[in-house]
């Protein structure tokens, strides 16, 4: 048998679990583990400038390709819980990524020993397993079982934590015959998909709402393909959006408070049927419950058991891997309609896109300062089908998920269920890893920049080149928003005179300046019409640099994005006026329909 240190042994099994790269931060307590990284080679390791960037990096990475599992590294104590954070955005979003943290001896970790800190309890609510091994013998097993645990059932997050004398201790492990475990994945039955779709087939108008798990299960292809069969237009949720592109004749668009459609809200409230999988119902998709329920039918495919009925009780539920479903609902319906037995849905489906083509927000705006509007319409420009959008939160997601348009799976990448500031930077630099050709372009509100903005440093160290669209109204402009209820607008104010960048007026940081002395390169738009250029040129200089490059949109203050302000999905406060002609929308999905 081979002998190793436990350092040694679980770096072999990262590498055969499939691990080639890592986002991290050394430290005292975790240099063994960086030790048996450097001799044993074969995982890329990217130096993160704060922990917190290391696990969203993580993340980024790992929604990036199917089957991918992202690794973040730390030291013990405040590195484990900075790297919180990124564990609760992975869990709330069904994402695997792996934590691994150094931690003192194990003589001393009850001791208040110098950054000792019992990381595995702080981690427990936001993994799937947190767990400070004390055995060195125990090691391989523990990471056996940690990828087991993040690719078996609702995929998730998994912290290990290592006492630097763990690290150190040898042990016989035999790398050679190391076989990871076959994941769990619960499968629908034939009968329960038979009963499904007799179900859709009684209805008159269904949806299909999918979500992320489809996107997870690597099932889009067969979800466009039973929309086709039975000719069900679909409604991706935020976290499913690109599932089938935007301009498929079956997309109905998105449905929600905040990052819908205006045509997506409209056929939803007409439909009386709904299929929804690996979707977990959102608040801010759904808003009030007995709006969104009325007079329709649902039933809910997840591959968790306990996620059905855990927002409202569907008439039927079916606890299932969404690919091992589809491929069950592919079959039936593909039986059915052989035998002439399919509705014809052609007149709704057709309904749909008549309001897409009608119910349409306005984006041509020439005003200066720039409306966030024709932000996202120069977008829609610049960046093709092939482009990997990235965005957290804030006005800029909303109005770019209102906005902007996806054609694939994995293409928009969103912080759902968290929603951390400051999660886009690192994250975008996880997908620029983990897919170095794409056009990787990341969407942030002024605040978001600021929050993890020395992670900028790490693209231009490393040479991982995206472009950075950064929309700034020196305003935390959501909270502004939701404000207005409460009468107020306080505390939210990010504007001071830069007395180092005078020409910002009251637009306070200099993000070009601080851009730049990171190591990026950086463009500031103040007009309308150089938009268009600006993109152009950002795109050649990520190319020719290899570095981030930001493209700050100076904005009007105050905007108000289109929203529900009484939580009411058919209730969505339109705050700009709307397209009545095509040149209000020249980028719309289809051309305005007046």
């Amino acid at each position: 048998m081979a002998r190793m240190t436990a350092a040694r042994a679980a770096v072999e099994i990262l590498k055969r679990e499939g691990v080639s790269n890592a986002f991290g931060v050394p430290g005292a307590a975790i240099n063994p583990f960086y030790a048996a990284l450097k001799a044993s080679g074969g995982i890329n390791h990217t130096l993160a400038r704060h922990v917190e960037g290391a696990s969203h990096m993580a993340e980024g990475y790992t929604r990036t390709h199917p089957g991918n599992i992202g690794v973040c590294i730390g030291t013990s104590g405040p590195a484990g819980t900075d790297m919180i954070t990124g564990l609760y955005s992975a869990i709330g979003d069904s994402i695997p990524i792996l934590c691994i943290t150094g931690q003192a001896p194990t003589a001393v970790i009850h001791k208040e020993d110098f950054q000792a800190v019992d990381i595995a309890s702080i981690a427990k609510p936001v993994t799937k397993m947190a767990v400070t091994v004390l055995e060195a013998a125990q090691v391989p097993g523990v990471f056996q079982q940690a990828f087991h645990l993040m690719r078996s059932g609702r995929p998730g997050p998994v912290l290990i934590d290592l006492p630097i004398d763990v690290q150190l201790t040898e042990i016989e492990f035999d790398p050679e015959t190391y076989e990871p475990l076959q994941a769990y994945k619960p499968a629908a039955s034939r009968a329960q998909i038979e009963k499904a779709i007799g179900l859709l087939n009684a209805s008159e108008r269904p949806l299909i709402v999918a979500g992320g798990g489809v996107i997870n299960a690597d099932a889009c292809e067969l979800l466009v393909e039973f929309a086709e069969l039975t000719g069900t237009p679909v409604v991706p949720t935020l976290m499913g959006w690109g599932i089938l592109p935007d301009d498929h004749e079956l997309n109905a668009g998105m449905v929600g408070l905040q990052t819908s459609h205006r045509y997506g809200n409209a056929t939803f409230l007409e439909s009386d049927f709904v299929l929804g999988i690996g979707n977990r119902w959102a608040n801010r998709h759904t808003g009030k419950l007995d709006v969104y329920t009325a007079g329709r039918t649902f039933v809910h495919v997840d591959i968790e058991p306990t996620q059905i009925g855990k927002i409202f009780a569907p008439d039927y539920g079916i606890a299932s891997d969404a690919k091992a479903a589809l491929e069950l609902f592919v079959e039936v319906a593909r039986e059915l309609k052989a035998a002439g037995r399919l509705p014809d849905r052609s007149a709704w489906a057709a309904s749909a896109q008549e309001k897409k083509a009608t119910l349409q927000r306005r984006t041509h705006f020439d005003d200066i300062p720039i409306k966030p509007q024709r932000v996202y319409e120069e977008m829609n420009k610049a960046f093709g089908p092939e482009t990997r959008y990235v965005s957290t939160i804030g006005l800029s997601q909303i109005a770019g998920a209102q906005m902007l348009h996806v054609y694939r799976p994995r293409h928009w990448i969103n912080c759902g269920q968290a929603g951390p500031l400051g999660w886009t930077i690192p994250a975008a630099l996880g997908v620029a890893k983990a897919d170095p050709d794409a056009q990787v372009v990341a969407l942030s509100g002024d605040y978001d920049f600021q929050f993890m903005i020395e992670e900028l440093a790490v693209g231009a160290q490393h040479r991982i080149p995206y472009v950075h669209v950064l929309v700034n109204n020196s305003y935390l402009g959501l909270i502004r928003q939701a404000q207005r209820a409460f009468d107020i607008d306080f505390q939210v104010k990010l504007e001071f005179e830069n007395i180092n960048s005078p020409e910002l007026g009251v637009y306070g940081v200099d993000h070009v300046k601080v851009a730049e002395g990171l190591g990026c390169k950086a463009i500031r738009v103040t007009d309308p019409a150089e938009l268009g250029a600006a993109l152009e040129q950002a795109k050649k200089l990520a190319a020719e640099h290899q570095v981030p490059v930001v493209v700050e949109a100076i904005l009007e203050r105050v905007t108000n994005i289109a929203m529900s302000t009484t939580n009411d999905i058919g209730n969505v406060v339109e705050f700009e006026e709307l397209a009545t002609e095509p040149s209000h929308a020249p980028t719309s999905i289809k051309t305005l329909k007046v």
